[in-house]
């Protein structure tokens, strides 16, 4: 594919399908890009592998199963998703399910939603989680097959470097140049949807400073 630089979200985008690992990546990592979206007209659905029950982060009592099922299912109404498929793969460890089984679950979806572009994590997970590089390889997968763009949620080397010296975090940043730029991204919506997935996000000091250095800005890859 191309680099895709440039500014603004890329041409043609008419309906897209996200592509995650776990409750929260849309919201967390994707939710400005969704949110801008549904804002623009645009449909989106969100298509995630794992009910996320394997997390240490245990907010909210209950099991995790659950919880982080209902919180997903909050989060989308506030980011304006039409349609969220949740499937039961086992987090953590997503690596085990062979890709081609994940791809076909993204192409089914393919088939019914007809997405102009799938919206995915960058193909290193951005946090370096083998989960989200997965997922990535499943769509990508599934892309090549249906003649789908992919278009993917990245961070520019600065943040990415900034985060892993203060927090420890192995965050992997690219080079600015090589992304798209999308600004204003609405970060109001986008935390909406973060409050909702209060089992996750109630202690996660690292989501906060990245969203505070990434000020409106979000930053794409166009992979396909």
């Amino acid at each position: 594919g191309s680099t895709g630089a440039g500014r603004g979200l890329p041409d043609g985008m008419r309906r897209v399908l996200a592509v995650v690992a776990h409750p929260d990546d849309e919201s967390f990592g994707l939710g400005g890009l969704l949110a801008l979206l549904a804002g623009s007209g645009v449909p989106t659905g969100v298509l995630c592998f794992t009910h996320g029950e394997s997390s240490t982060l245990h907010g909210r009592p209950g099991d995790l199963r659950t919880v982080r099922a209902d919180e997903l299912a909050c989060a989308a109404r506030e980011l304006g998703v039409e349609r969220v498929d949740l499937t039961g793969h086992p987090d953590g460890a997503l690596d085990d399910v062979p890709v081609p089984r994940l791809a076909a679950e993204v192409t089914r979806l393919i088939g019914e939603r007809l997405p102009t572009h799938l919206l995915v994590f960058d193909t290193g997970g951005v946090t370096g989680h083998r989960d989200h590089q997965r997922a990535t390889s499943a769509a990508l997968f599934a892309a090549r097959g249906a003649g789908v763009a992919v278009v993917a949620w990245t961070l520019p080397r600065h943040v990415a470097e900034r985060l892993n010296d203060e927090f420890g975090t192995s965050f992997r940043g690219r080079d600015p140049a090589g992304c798209r730029i999308v600004e204003p991204v609405p970060r109001e919506r986008q935390r909406r949807a973060i409050a909702c997935h209060a089992s996750q996000s109630s202690d996660n000091p690292v989501l906060w400073r990245r969203l505070e250095l990434l000020g409106d800005r979000e930053y794409l890859r166009v992979l396909e």
